[in-house]
């Protein structure tokens, strides 16, 4: 029984067998009278007081409550059914089951009864034991146990594992265990499917049994109130690493008014805001309210942040653009401050946005909750989408200025790669424009991403330009700038050297980032030339291609040397070409081109011969870019060569002869890949989507073959001449597992073919005249 009511020195059970309430003398009590309190399940003996006679407790003991509220279900018999209201008779029914040889009776209600039936006496259920509000102990979470004609239940499947997952109910506010043997379904069951279903008690606790598939749209957990309603988050939801440990399923919570203009608080999870991103408290939201049919309470759903939520809670706004993006995060350019920003998806506060690379945000910046102590990166939350064009990282001062250039942009021709001050923070060098402002002499530097690259300013040049103030550290620099007066042409005097109206001819051999290298007409040099001084786009330049050019002077830290201005390809052919006779020799590089190698001083690679005799003349022949018919070739010294010779005497039509390799595409990233091959341990093998032959479109997993070639000083590997295999029938897995297991050993005898065989006539078989017929049975003479 349940301690019901204690006394000075006696109390009651209320008896949980019987319809009794029983007196008990704390004498009777086995233990510490302190420690027992009302609501506390005991045991008892039932004994008479000899002088009333009455039924009362003795040797009482007080039990573990947790042999009464076990998860365990419990089968018993209906002895007493439930009366209607209003008819008479009792509100309680009763449930008789046995335990260690005793019969107990409890108490059960109609809201103890699943399933929407109505037990008879007799009938056989299942039951868990629990105390009700009283304290006293009755029967909940009643089941009939009917095998002829089971209840049916409907749910969703909620989850799945390997061979199991669990239903959430539509009758009450649980999810029951059920294994995949149990569905008798054609095909297998999925996440979210609405299904019927039969439940049964084994081994203490419920299943799902004889699971159907039910049309989708059937099972319908809640109903949906149309009404749009505007309230304040008083608790938003927790997405630090105390999230993980909530208990609550509904843990935030939003007050609003409701139409009696009574104040209202509405619980809410985690699946009911409109996206992921973050809510504070006091945030201004709009929502609909979902009522569950299973136990009435309600919810609000369908949450979305409102626009005077950053109004209302002060927070510091900062704009910025997405600089670059990921699976699921990226990085923003901000306005007010220099590093990249991270940022999450699930901020953006317009669920159905496709984050792209330019988007223009409005966002607050946050300690990023996720991060350690030893990483404090920060991040930008609750991310309001803006219109194109509304983000300015300047402002502009003044206008339609001019002035001279007294600084040159350091290293002008690299001045694409900015440098890395002492905190290793990315510095671009900047120039300097003098120009007078209201009868005031003022510099103002600029920088290369605001010249055109086509007529750079250089020192003494004449530009008109802008004046923008940058708003992150409020620095006035010189955009929009145009070259109005070179200072080569000041007074007329050319400051240049004479050659500088000679136009020359060659031919592009080398292209790096931002600059490259000009083979002269005579094969004998190279000349340097940067992008800014191509007339052209840059990103169309070959190798091999043929352009004429003016000489200039560029000065550096070490010293003045001459460069290519004015650089424009002219038509193939415009150049000719010695003529090319001759049988193909074979040979070995002995020196590179200087592309390959800058150390060397000269310019022109050079082959050495491959004699048959030790006794011949070693012959050794120079080659330019053009002598190779794969300019991208990168050849190195040793590498073995086929080549003809040309009419002045130097190596054309250079092929490098190496072995082919065979290996799979390991990955694609955008203009390079790699290759499943390893020449460093745990290091796949870097190519050019440039060297892939005929420009093929390669896919992860694609047969290729290739050349491998390592670049002598930077000892790094790379794949050339890549060549997509056609599609044969692979093998199967099957079959290449076998062969992964299959150990060669080299120390076993092994068959040498040394001769082919031939036949009497010395073909490669015996004639036909040799061979005659015969009758079966009969030899030959």
């Amino acid at each position: 029984g349940i301690i019901e009511k204690l006394l000075h020195s006696y109390g009651f059970i209320q008896c949980c067998e019987r319809q009794a309430r029983l007196f008990f003398h704390f004498s009777q009590f086995s233990g510490n009278i302190e420690h027992l309190k009302i609501g506390d399940p005991v045991e008892f003996e039932m004994t008479y007081d000899r002088r009333t006679g009455k039924p009362i407790a003795s040797a009482v003991t007080k039990i573990s409550p947790e042999v009464v509220m076990s998860e365990e279900r419990v089968t018993g018999t209906v002895t007493t059914e439930l009366r209607g209201e209003g008819s008479s008779g009792d509100t309680q029914g009763r449930i008789s089951y046995e335990n260690r040889g005793e019969c107990f009776f409890l108490p059960y209600t109609k809201d103890d009864v699943e399933g929407n039936v109505t037990l008879r006496s007799g009938d056989k259920v299942s039951f868990q034991i629990a105390t009700n509000n009283r304290g006293n102990l009755g029967a909940c979470h009643v089941r009939l146990e009917n095998p002829a004609h089971p209840v049916k239940y409907q749910g969703v499947v909620c989850s799945m594992k390997e061979s199991f997952g669990f239903i959430e109910r539509a009758d009450v506010v649980k999810e029951i265990f059920f294994h995949f043997s149990e569905a008798k379904t054609k095909e297998e069951l999925r996440l979210g499917d609405d299904v019927e279903f039969i439940i049964q008690t084994r081994n203490g606790k419920e299943v799902a049994c004889n699971i159907t598939r039910l049309p989708t749209g059937t099972v319908i957990f809640e109903d949906l109130k149309p009404e749009i309603l505007r309230g304040q988050v008083l608790k938003p939801l927790d997405r630090g690493n105390n999230a993980r440990h909530q208990t609550d399923a509904l843990p935030g919570r939003i007050r609003y008014r409701a139409p009696d203009h009574s104040e209202v608080e509405i619980s809410f999870g985690e699946k009911d805001q409109r996206g992921d991103f973050t809510l504070r408290h006091g945030d201004w939201v709009q929502f609909k309210v979902a009522t569950d049919r299973r136990d009435q309470l309600n919810r609000a759903t369908q949450i979305m942040l409102l626009e005077e939520s950053f109004m209302v809670s002060g927070e510091r706004r900062e704009q910025g653009v997405v600089a670059s993006i990921k699976d699921g995060f990226g990085f923003l350019r901000c306005v007010e401050r220099e590093p990249r920003l991270f940022f999450h998806f699930n901020e953006v506060l317009d669920v159905d946005h496709d984050v792209q690379v330019g988007d223009e945000f409005e966002f607050t910046v946050i300690q990023d909750q996720t991060s350690t102590f030893s990483n404090n990166r920060q991040s930008a939350i609750r991310m309001k989408l803006l219109s194109s064009g509304t983000v300015q990282f300047e402002l502009t001062m003044e206008t339609s200025l001019s002035g001279i250039v007294t600084k040159d942009i350091p290293n002008s021709w690299a001045n694409r790669s900015p440098t890395k001050n002492q905190n290793g923070e990315h510095v671009t060098e900047s120039g300097t424009i003098t120009y007078q402002l209201n009868s005031i002499k003022k510099t103002v530097p600029f920088y290369s991403k605001d010249c055109d690259v086509r007529h750079f300013p250089k020192h003494g040049d004449k530009v008109t330009f802008n004046i923008n103030q940058v708003k992150r550290n409020k620095e006035q620099i010189a955009v929009e700038i145009q070259v109005v007066q070179s200072a080569s042409h000041t007074n007329g005097i050319s400051k240049h050297n004479s050659r500088n109206s000679q136009i020359y001819q060659g031919f592009v051999a080398a292209l790096k980032d931002g600059f490259g290298f000009i083979e002269t007409i005579d094969h004998d040099r190279e000349v340097f030339f940067h992008f800014s001084n191509f007339d052209g786009d840059p990103n169309n330049l070959e190798l091999g291609q043929e352009v004429e050019y003016n000489l200039g002077i560029r000065s550096g830290s070490s010293g003045s040397c001459s460069s290519a201005e004015n650089v424009k390809v002219i038509p193939k052919g415009s150049i000719s070409l010695p003529a090319v006779s001759g049988e193909i020799l074979e040979g070995y590089v002995v020196r590179p081109l200087r592309s390959v190698n800058p150390d060397q001083n000269e310019y022109s690679g050079l082959i050495r011969e491959k004699m048959e005799t030790p006794d011949e003349k070693v012959q050794e022949y120079e080659f330019g870019i053009m002598g190779l018919v794969n300019k991208r070739e990168l050849l190195q010294v040793n590498d073995h060569v086929q080549f003809q010779i040309d009419s002045t005497g130097r190596a054309a039509n250079i092929i490098a002869v190496r072995k082919k390799l065979r290996a799979a595409v390991d990955a694609i990233k955008g203009q390079f890949g790699f290759l499943a091959y390893e020449v460093e341990e745990g290091k796949k093998l870097f190519f050019h989507i440039s060297e892939v032959k005929d420009k093929v479109d390669l896919q992860i997993g694609d047969q290729v073959e290739f050349v491998l070639v390592t670049n002598q000083r930077s000892g790094k590997s790379s794949a050339c001449n890549v060549v997509k295999v056609s599609d044969v029938q692979a093998r199967p897995e099957r079959l290449i597992s076998r062969l992964r297991t299959i150990s060669l050993d080299d120390a076993g005898p092994r068959l040498i073919v040394i001769r082919q065989p031939k036949g009497p006539d010395g073909s490669k078989g015996f004639s036909t005249d040799v061979r005659q017929t015969r009758q079966p049975g009969c030899l030959p003479e």
